[in-house]
């Protein structure tokens, strides 16, 4: 069974593509069949391609980013095992909208390391986007850990 997962943050153009990124990669380096995707709980950025900080940050780490934004949509909570919130008022938004038939374990992803919300790098410089690949390198392997096992 492939392993399904959705990365959730506002708008889909900083944490969530990178984190969408960065599992897919860590996934595969370890063997693990996976379906990954990202989306947004606002519909700022809906078509728009990663934010440039994002690209940049992933190719340098060589890792492949091919993203278009999204919205989270009802059917998410039904084609996914695992969507994992970026941030506290990521989590909230998706408890709002999720539906009763609902399937995915829906659950902020710091919660399968350190219970740290990823911080939102669109407004700082290059460094933010750096510290957010590094968080999303360690969410993953964390994540990868408990689920699938070591």
């Amino acid at each position: 069974m492939t392993l399904s997962v959705l990365i959730v943050c506002l708008g889909n153009i900083c944490r969530s593509p990178m984190g969408e990124a960065v599992l897919k990669h860590e996934a595969e380096k370890r063997g693990i069949i996976i379906k990954v995707d990202s989306a947004g709980t606002g519909a700022y950025h809906l078509g728009n391609d990663p934010d440039e900080r994002t690209v940049k940050t992933c190719k340098e780490h060589d890792v492949p980013i091919n993203h278009s934004a999204r919205q989270v949509q009802q059917s998410d909570f039904k084609d996914f095992q695992y969507i994992l919130a970026a941030d506290e008022s990521n989590l909230r938004n998706l408890e709002a909208i999720r539906p009763r038939s609902a399937t995915a374990q829906l659950r902020l992803w710091g919660s399968y390391l350190d219970n740290k919300p990823i911080p939102d790098p669109y407004y700082g410089g290059i460094t933010g986007f750096q510290r957010c690949f590094e968080q999303c390198t360690n969410l993953s392997n964390a994540f990868l850990d408990e689920v699938v096992g070591k």
